[in-house]
């Protein structure tokens, strides 16, 4: 019922955008008489946010067409290395780049958001490594005779991507994916796997969410999970695919996300307009870009969502030293020949300080002379994997630690 009404609001939504952004680009027309009146700019551009706010978004492109290198400018292709029911390994091919620079997966979250929310991280680490990504699918276009998907599938996914790859890459993994891609590179150092990663990234990952909890922490630890179960799982609708899959839908996830931030999505929306006015159509089109990528969102499988709840924020199994997979127990101690590298926002307000870096401190018998811990300072979460910080402060970090165990 929740998502029916979702999908009717939704669709007076669309119209409603459309009807307003022709308005504002009417009134702002100087071919308009009414054009040159005192208010017809400030009403055109809050038709324009309106617009903007109400418009339905699909899934982004990453739109990354060429990389600099060595001062040449080369192309990009993206091409696709394998296909799951619920995603596929999406890989960055630069025609021309020097041979035998680092491979590296990227991990995409499976929190809401498309994989191209990371394209910032993907940009800024082209030019010196052989990236590749995990390119997740909305859940809702997954039909449902292609079966779940849950954490154990998402831990068995990177390692089948991993040895895609192939042996001698790295993994990186932004924030929820930090503990299945612990959990895979544990079960493949226990296994000697040959893909066995050479090092991992955690950027921002709840490994142990009893360290400095924060408001999400506490959403998921205040009630119990039969409350997650009865109140924010919905089933897709029959115009979709996926239809009849019981999901986490991403509406939910990032109506939760605005409502904690509501104030800063306030002002940043108040600015716009401000720019709008002014006539800085380059100020408004950076907020336009950023709440683009945001509000683009994708469906969750009611499985993974619940398993994670339960896992990772819940019975905290993984620094409990008690997290199954397949009936066997995840052991951080049996990482001997993975490198970890720890990320952290001083400003997190999703993954509180010292959650991620729990992971160094699990690993008891990886050398001291193989972990490494990276505290951004200034950084709130998203800063830790796109933007300013990221580019100049934090990812030559990234790049030094993989060059170090390459």
């Amino acid at each position: 019922m929740l998502y029916d009404a979702y999908e009717v609001q939704r669709s007076w939504l669309a119209g409603a955008s459309k009807w307003a952004g022709y308005s504002s680009d009417w009134l702002s027309s100087t071919a308009n008489p009414l054009s040159y009146n005192g208010m017809s700019g400030i009403v055109a551009a809050s038709l324009d946010v309106f617009a903007h706010a109400a418009a339905p978004r699909g899934k982004p492109a990453f739109g990354l067409d060429q990389v600099e290198i060595g001062g040449k400018l080369l192309p990009v292709r993206e091409e696709i290395v394998d296909r799951m029911p619920f995603g596929q390994l999406k890989h960055f091919k630069r025609e021309g780049a020097p041979e035998g620079q680092p491979r590296l997966l990227i991990v995409a979250p499976m929190s809401g958001h498309f994989a191209t929310l990371l394209r910032g991280t993907v940009e800024r680490l082209l030019p010196g490594h052989e990236v590749y990504i995990t390119d997740w699918r909305d859940a809702r276009m997954v039909p449902l005779k292609d079966g779940s998907f849950d954490l154990d599938d998402y831990v068995d996914t990177l390692i089948t991507w991993l040895t895609k790859i192939g042996p001698g890459a790295h993994m990186l993994a932004v924030c929820q994916p930090s503990v299945p891609a612990l959990a895979a590179t544990a079960l493949m150092n226990a296994d000697r796997h040959p893909a066995t990663p050479r090092s991992l990234t955690m950027m921002g990952g709840p490994i142990d969410t009893r360290e400095a909890p924060t408001a999400v922490n506490t959403l998921a630890t205040e009630r119990p999970h039969a409350w997650f179960q009865q109140n924010v799982i919905c089933t897709v609708p029959g115009m979709y695919p996926g239809g009849g899959r019981r999901v986490y839908p991403g509406f939910l996830q990032l109506a939760g996300f605005m409502t904690m931030n509501l104030g800063s999505h306030l002002l940043s929306h108040w600015e716009m307009f401000k720019h709008l006015v002014d006539g800085d159509e380059e100020g408004a089109d950076a907020t336009r870009a950023f709440y683009d990528e945001y509000r683009s969102v994708c469906d969750m499988t009611a499985e993974f969502y619940l398993q994670t709840i339960d896992v990772v924020f819940q019975r905290h199994l993984l620094p409990k030293g008690e997290m199954m997979h397949r009936g066997r127990r995840v052991a951080p101690t049996a990482i001997t020949r993975t490198a970890l590298l720890a990320i952290e926002g001083e400003r997190d307000d999703i993954s509180g300080v010292g959650q991620t870096r729990a992971a160094l401190n699990l690993a008891t018998k990886l050398p001291a002379e193989d972990k490494k811990y990276h505290l951004a300072k200034g950084a709130g979460h998203y800063g830790i994997f796109n933007g300013r910080k990221w580019r100049e402060k934090i990812a030559p970090v990234v790049e030094r630690f993989i060059a170090d165990h390459h």
